[in-house]
């Protein structure tokens, strides 16, 4: 129950980022607000990795983990915000966060396109749904909801890209990769806001940018990965699943954007097959080759066999370990350990 409370309040925060930032676009421009909002996630990060100074150990940071995490800076932390703060000039907060749940949309065909990832009728079919929900929310706000939709639909491939990324950086744990993230992009794009125009927002406007990001983007992540330690990722996926509903949600109550019929239906159908992408199952003979690497791992999970004398089976930890060849079955997704090639999805 800790764990799913954990993920609920991840979703909650991070939802309510969108209706959030378009009242703080008031007082900024998209690159000002996208700069801000990620050096207040590095600000939120930065006790959890205060925190596990000590706990982890340090390692090189070989070439492979330094272009995933650059990537995923670019992608993720500079390009994608902006693209997403441009999308909520032209179209509500609730029509937006709706359109977020293509960034699962995104992940899953970039995975196949890009990252070898197999995916079956159950997850095509998720995938149908969603893009279906984003067409009525685009249809129904006109040009200025189609262009608003294009930005988002752009803004999610990029975290889409990111996702991938960052599930393949290995030499840091994901506090850190986050805080990174944080400090370069919102950096980045804070410089850029200040050259396009100059940063004279109030002092509490400034103060607001940074609260919203360190607790809808830092503290959420923060919360999010102990909530995926709590009771599994694909558990902990599924209930922050429900924030961009929650982002919608405070739209249409308190910012009281009107909710048509477009809305309606788009809801309908997001909730019938958002669940379809999160239970879409895959599941094979497969073979892992030797390695060595560090990451965050608990050895109840059949792939970190390596034995600790006193220690939980389920506690995580991080330090460098060797794989030795191992031959298994079980559902699985293209993380660190699975990386291979499919000669076909199978069915789910």
């Amino acid at each position: 129950m800790y764990g799913f409370a954990l993920a609920l309040l991840s979703a909650v925060l991070f939802g309510a980022s969108t209706p959030a930032s378009q009242r703080l676009l008031d007082s900024f421009g998209e690159f000002q607000l996208a700069g801000l909002l990620y050096l207040g996630a590095a600000l939120g990060m930065a006790p959890v990795v205060a925190l596990e100074r000590g706990r982890h150990e340090r390692v090189s940071f070989d070439r492979a983990n330094a272009l995933c995490l650059g990537g995923a800076v670019v992608f993720g932390g500079i390009v994608g915000p902006v693209l997403l703060l441009f999308g909520l000039r032209l179209a509500g907060a609730g029509s937006v966060s709706l359109l977020l749940n293509l960034e699962m949309v995104a992940t899953a065909v970039l995975g196949v396109a890009l990252f070898r990832e197999p995916l079956g009728r159950l997850g095509w079919l998720g995938i149908g749904g969603v893009v279906v929900a984003g067409a009525l929310i685009a249809g129904g706000g006109g040009w200025p909801g189609v262009l608003a939709a294009l930005l988002v639909a752009a803004a999610c491939t990029c975290w889409g890209l990111d996702n991938h990324w960052t599930a393949l950086v290995d030499g840091i744990t994901p506090a850190r990769s986050t805080l990174v993230k944080g400090l370069v992009a919102g950096c980045t794009n804070l410089a850029i806001g200040a050259w396009r125009a100059p940063l004279d927002a109030s002092p509490d406007a400034l103060a607001a940018a940074l609260a919203v990001g360190a607790l809808s983007y830092g503290a959420s992540i923060a919360l999010y990965i102990a909530a995926a330690h709590e009771i599994g990722a694909t558990r902990a996926q599924g209930v922050f699943a429900t924030a961009p509903f929650v982002g919608a949600g405070l739209a249409f109550v308190v910012l009281g954007e009107p909710f048509g019929p477009a809305h309606a239906a788009a809801c309908v159908l997001l909730a019938a097959f958002v669940p379809a992408l999160l239970w879409s199952q895959h599941a094979h003979v497969h073979e892992h080759e030797p390695m060595e690497h560090v990451h965050s791992h608990r050895h109840d999970d059949g792939h970190h066999l390596h034995r600790h004398p006193g220690l939980d089976p389920a506690t995580r930890h991080s330090h460098t370990h060797r794989h030795e060849r191992l031959v298994h079955a079980h559902p699985h997704w293209p993380d660190l350990h699975h990386r291979h090639e499919h000669s076909s999805a199978g069915p789910d």
